[in-house]
């Protein structure tokens, strides 16, 4: 069923953020595609007048039920995925950025099927999006 993010006329903005709590990094299971089913940062599309930060914030919360601060820009890049017939399906340009972690308790909300502090191991690393792995990797020094 092709929802109404499908087929876009121009790339949407996706915003995240890495949020991390005694040495565990908060993660997402996707509900919807382009990632669906797989462990990813929180975040989600960018509304029209908001301020990456404040975006960030509001679907970190949206997502997940935990409050953060948003910072600067951490990590930037974009997925395209391609329909059967080769159209474009998806295309994100996605803006993550740095946010520390202020109260609450991770439960999957709106297009998360779950919310959890992840540390090392904790994830069979094939089940984590490869761009999140990359991501903390290159940025936090963080292996999963």
């Amino acid at each position: 069923m092709k929802n109404s993010f499908e087929h876009p006329q121009y790339p949407q903005i996706g915003v995240g953020a890495a949020v991390f709590k005694e040495n565990k990094v908060l993660l997402v299971r996707r509900k919807n595609p382009p990632a669906e089913g797989l462990w990813a940062i929180p975040g989600g599309r960018l509304r029209w007048g908001e301020a990456l930060q404040q975006g960030v914030e509001r679907e970190i919360w949206e997502e997940t039920g935990v409050r953060v601060k948003a910072g600067e820009i951490a990590w930037v890049f974009e997925v395209m995925d391609k329909d059967a017939n080769g159209h474009i399906r998806y295309h994100y340009v996605i803006i993550d950025l740095h946010a520390t972690y202020i109260d609450g308790e991770p439960e999957g909300r709106s297009d998360a099927l779950e919310a959890r502090w992840i540390g090392k191991n904790d994830l069979d690393i094939r089940k984590i999006h490869p761009r999140t792995v990359e991501f903390l990797k290159r940025v936090y020094q963080f292996e999963l």
